[in-house]
């Protein structure tokens, strides 16, 4: 146990200069780190939403409107299949309609119909059940389906989430599932809570439909035509006017085919966002348009008409542009939530907490003086009981802290104040392995061991304890880590981080200190 091999004090050596080395960005200020050579590490640890401010947000997703809109779509796969005449039958029915509870619902007229309409709704359509009593057919989807289209939404949802978050800028945004049908999303750093909301919570479903000519105001809408608004506003964002457009409630187009999207400006200097498509967009939208010249045709986001242009000749280059007395910002925005997606559904807030940057700062100051008189409360007290065997403890407590900061800005964590805590229990944990080690030595010292023997009987018999009171905690801190969420995690990982650094800090770099001294100084006894 004594023997400490020239490969391991390089093994330790090397460990304990890159701590100190990856540690050192996070205690320098930015004009000490530009004098520091070009080679140092300067990485630093990340700021969670608790030490640089920023906002805390859960979202809840509309499952129902996204069961709604799916059984919007299946009408138009059952109509289409209705009308499909390859088997020589024309089928007649009246009455189709849907629900999210119960379905869709539609009459057959013919009787003799039912089963040639129940196998052409079977090969159509998938994850659904057709059920019929007589003539009246049922369509639904299957429960299986139903948590398959439930789970898809939700992790649909979450991948746009943060493509949104990445255009808006954020660093080390927190973004996670809660439960079925939750997100939590944590912001630090951002001031603009509200533009972030705008930009994170926009449905962003961009269609494009035809104007209805036929329809007129206090008339009798004709099937398939429903009413849209164009909403005028003054500079500050306050509507003052709704302007009614008749559509056909099918879009002509949608925004699944968009390519890219970006901030430009018109002819007259006004920003507008242009768009366009992919391939096969760019087909589908050429042909809409060259089959309607001298139609109107709508461009409708997330409900609301933001321009209905003549078509004069058909659109070719799959190009279009989106106008609506926009500022730049908005532009932008809306270029940056069309460019991530459309989401499945609506998201809507349900919880909001913001941590203005004053009170990080407050936080990090108070973490700071936590740290500072527990560490050296730590080291007083080591010194004044051990002597100078505590002063070796305390000389590896300091590379301890290092190492636990240095693996923390490797792996990129997130410091927030529980980690904090976490950091401070480690230091009072760090120390216990070398109190078990110490006495242990002493009382081996006072059955008159000689101070070698002492002090190998010493860091044998502690290391199995040593070793199981760790991986206990470490257990816990496992646990916390997967099970937990947002400040549990924090300090889990901080926890165990720290655990591992005390194990190496106390096994390996207070023996090496108390080795070398014993190889130097040869005492005969020691102090008990």
């Amino acid at each position: 146990m004594l023997n400490f091999p020239l490969w391991k004090k390089l093994m330790v050596g090397v460990v304990l200069v890159w701590s100190v080395l990856a540690a050192l960005p996070n205690v320098l200020t930015p004009a000490q780190m530009e004098n520091m050579p070009s080679f140092m590490p300067s990485k630093t640890i990340n700021l969670g939403l608790d030490l640089q401010g920023g906002a805390h947000l859960v979202l809840q997703v509309d499952m129902e409107t996204a069961l709604k809109q799916s059984y919007e779509k299946m009408e138009d796969d059952v109509r289409a299949a209705l009308r499909d005449r390859s088997s020589g039958t024309r089928i007649n029915y009246r009455g189709l309609r849907s629900n999210t509870e119960t379905g869709i619902h539609f009459t057959v007229l013919n009787p003799a119909d039912v089963p040639t309409v129940k196998e052409k709704l079977h090969s159509a359509l998938t994850g659904v059940f057709v059920l019929n009593e007589g003539t009246n057919i049922a369509v639904a989807y299957t429960p299986e389906e139903l948590t398959k289209m439930r789970k898809h939404a939700l992790e649909q949802t979450l991948e746009i989430l943060r493509m949104r978050v990445d255009e808006f800028g954020v660093s080390e945004p927190l973004i996670q599932r809660q439960g079925d049908d939750r997100v939590i999303i944590e912001l630090p750093g951002v001031t603009d809570v509200s533009r972030a909301k705008d930009i994170i919570g926009r449905t962003a479903q961009l269609t494009f439909h035809l104007v209805d000519e036929s329809a007129r105001a206090g008339h009798r809408l004709p099937a398939g035509t429903g009413v849209f608004y164009e909403l005028i506003k003054d500079e500050a964002g306050t509507v003052l006017d709704k302007v009614p457009y008749f559509l056909v409630k099918r879009p002509a187009l949608t925004g699944e085919n968009l390519n890219n999207a970006s901030s430009a400006f018109d002819q007259y200097g006004n920003p507008v966002v242009s768009i366009t498509f992919d391939s096969r967009g760019t087909r589908k939208f050429g042909d809409m348009t060259k089959e309607n010249v001298g139609r109107r045709m709508a461009i409708v986001l997330d409900g609301n008409v933001y321009s209905a242009p003549v078509l004069r000749e058909p659109i070719l280059g799959g190009k279009a542009q989106i106008s609506g007395n926009f500022t730049v910002t908005e532009a932008n925005d809306l270029s940056t939530v069309l460019r991530a997606g459309a989401l499945p559904a609506p998201i809507s807030i349900i919880e909001e907490r913001t941590v203005g940057p004053s009170l990080g700062a407050d936080s990090i100051e108070a973490g700071r003086i936590a740290v500072v008189y527990g560490f050296i409360a730590v080291l007083i007290l080591m010194a004044i009981f051990y002597g100078g065997f505590g002063m070796a403890a305390n000389v590896a407590l300091l590379f301890n802290v290092a190492l636990i900061l240095s693996v923390m800005t490797f792996l990129g964590a997130t410091l927030t104040l529980p980690g904090i805590a976490g950091i401070v229990l480690t230091i009072g944990m760090a120390v216990d392995a070398n109190v078990l080690i110490f006495e242990r030595i002493r009382e081996e010292t006072q059955r008159g061991l000689s101070p070698m023997l002492a002090i190998d009987t010493g860091f044998r018999s502690a290391f199995l304890t040593i070793l199981d009171a760790n991986i206990t905690t470490l257990i816990a801190a496992v646990v916390m880590f997967g099970m937990g969420s947002g400040p549990i995690k924090g300090f889990a990982l901080t926890l165990s981080v720290g655990i591992l650094a005390s194990m190496f800090t106390a096994i390996l770099v207070t023996r090496w200190q108390i080795l070398a001294w014993l190889m130097r100084a040869r005492p005969k006894t020691l102090k008990a």
